[in-house]
């Protein structure tokens, strides 16, 4: 995509007029209030554009971290909020430093998928005070909230509040589909404030008076004594804010050529921007995915485009506040509502839940965590869920399994005497890992091995070995020991014997001399030893005889 400075103005023109409801609403529904998520919008947009890892990224306040900030308001209060903004960018700029931004590649899609509908569903209850025209009821848990919300309503009936809501959402919804490149959430905002203006309705609650401007910097909110309190909050806020992100970040790399974030980079610019946010009285920001896919969408090819956004919201802070502070609630929660409708993608859904078993899983435990803990909580869970499916499915791939050795026999051997020699001496090819998820497995077949004098171990196809599995190993080769049966092994790999050796797996191979490099010569120094110890079958050592004798 060629640089185009007029095309970025452009597209961060429209990104700002996309984001104007969103920045306000995503204010609100923290418990801040509209001003908040300007500031966030401003501020941060334009810091984390400037320092951010990638050139289209467009960052502010965002539905996800909405969800997480309103129970730090109910406990803690605005300032505890801004508080955890400060100590959130200090993590992330802490993250950045040690360069952590890489392992963003190991989220499975089942846990950003299940995150992201729960996140919609929770940004969807939790407009429902607003959406109702209702007062908040008291409670942090989302769906009791919106519970009481309905019970207030059908007491106390707010047609108006409901009809503009439903309104905004039904025409962004259907607008998107007729015209996709008209802002359809700015035109359903406008037109609800100007129907509550002209119409008088006085149940349509404005967003109230705004200050014309930013206010100055000011660092009065915080309290030393509560950052301990506030440590476990700043660092749910920070992942959040990390994993929302880089997530988007990676978004906008698909969906252009050439393009490629820089992960650390992009940690940082959103430390700095969350480190600035609460300044101004901004809540916590990250990088917006619908906002930075409109921005792609519109042609966006450098920062250019970011910033302008920022600008366009500034302007609007300073010149249209008394304008802004018009726009009924309800209508807000409209935009929301229509926001998290659009979040959640069927297909997408769909086709994780038939991919396979564990991902359906993974995806539905996950949606539910977000919707009954808390995002950072659903995050963990599903990351955990789906790591211990994946050792299952890692462990069962690796098996043991007997074979011939026939074709490994060092010199020339007859049928007869190939016979009698797999009545005495058995060959066991391990493949895949040894490790804790799966290993005992092994202890338990190798243990059940009998009437025979001698075992190898094929190891060349082992991936890897942990201490689990070395001990194991090691236990198994005790007990074959303890019976009487030498065990050999053939093919270790030098990446596999730290763990070996570190708890003495190979000590009692390396003093019999029974580790090989390879499988022709392990059964050769099984041979050897049937013969020094006197184990050679008669049968073995007649035809031997013979044989000479011939």
């Amino acid at each position: 995509m060629g640089r185009s400075p007029r095309r970025d103005l452009l597209a961060g023109l429209t990104v700002a007029i996309v984001a104007l409801p969103l920045a306000l609403g995503f204010g609100v529904s923290s418990g801040l209030g509209a001003e908040a998520g300007l500031a966030t919008a401003v501020v941060a947009g334009a810091l984390a554009a400037l320092l951010g890892g990638s050139n289209l990224q467009v960052s502010g306040p965002t539905g996800a971290m909405t969800v997480v900030l309103v129970p730090i308001v109910a406990r803690y209060g605005p300032g505890g909020v801004l508080t955890v903004g400060l100590m959130a960018g200090i993590l992330l700029v802490g993250l950045a430093l040690l360069r952590a931004g890489r392992y963003m590649r190991y989220v499975p899609a089942p846990v950003v998928e299940g995150f992201t509908l729960g996140i919609a569903c929770v940004i969807g209850l939790q407009q429902m005070p607003n959406a109702l025209g209702v007062d908040k009821p008291e409670g942090e848990k989302v769906l009791l909230v919106a519970w009481r919300s309905v019970v207030d309503f059908a007491a106390f009936p707010n047609r108006t509040a409901i009809c503009l809501s439903v309104g905004v959402a039904a025409l962004m919804l259907l607008g998107a589909r007729w015209k996709p490149a008209i802002p359809f959430s700015i035109v359903a905002v406008i037109a609800a404030t100007a129907i509550a203006q002209v119409f008088h309705l006085d149940e349509a609650t404005p967003i109230g008076e705004l200050p014309s401007g930013l206010p100055a910097p000011s660092l009065a909110f915080l309290d030393v004594s509560a950052f301990g309190s506030l440590l476990a909050p700043a660092v749910a806020v920070a992942a959040l804010a990390a994993l929302e992100s880089l997530l988007s970040a990676t978004v906008a790399d698909g969906m252009t050529v050439g393009q490629q974030h820089d992960p650390d980079r992009e940690l940082f610019g959103q430390g700095i921007a969350n480190l600035a946010a609460p300044l101004f009285g901004g809540v916590p920001a990250t990088a917006a995915i619908a906002r930075t896919a409109v921005n792609v969408r519109t042609g966006a090819s450098s920062r250019l485009a970011a910033l302008t956004h920022a600008a366009v919201l500034a302007v609007i802070v300073f010149a249209a506040a008394p304008l802004v502070s018009k726009i009924p609630l309800a209508a807000l929660a409209g935009v929301l509502l229509a926001t998290a409708v659009r979040m959640v993608e069927v297909g997408s859904l769909r086709a994780m839940a038939k991919a396979t078993r564990s991902d359906a899983v993974v995806l539905v435990l996950t949606a539910v965590a977000t919707l009954v803990l808390d995002l950072v909580y659903a995050v963990i869970i599903g990351l955990l869920v789906a790591g211990a499916l994946a050792l299952k499915a890692v462990a069962n791939q690796a098996r043991m399994e007997q074979v011939d050795f026939r074709a490994d026999l060092p010199g020339e051997h007859g049928d007869e005497e190939h016979a009698l020699l797999a009545e005495h001496i058995v060959a066991y090819r391990i493949d895949g890992p040894v490790f804790f998820a799966g290993a005992h497995r092994f202890l338990l077949e190798l243990s059940e091995v009998a009437d025979v004098r001698a075992v190898i171990l094929r190891m060349s196809r082992v991936t890897t070995v942990d201490a689990t599995g070395a001990l194991v190993l090691k236990d198994a080769v005790e007990k074959l020991n303890r019976r009487g049966i030498a065990v050999f092994t053939s093919g270790i790999r030098p990446g596999q014997r730290q763990a070996l050796d570190a708890v003495g797996a190979l000590d009692l191979l390396r003093l019999e001399g029974r580790e090989y490099a390879t499988t022709p010569e392990a059964i050769a120094g099984a041979h050897t030893y049937l013969e020094r110890t006197g184990l050679m079958p008669r049968g073995l050592r007649r035809h031997r005889i013979r044989k000479a004798a011939r």
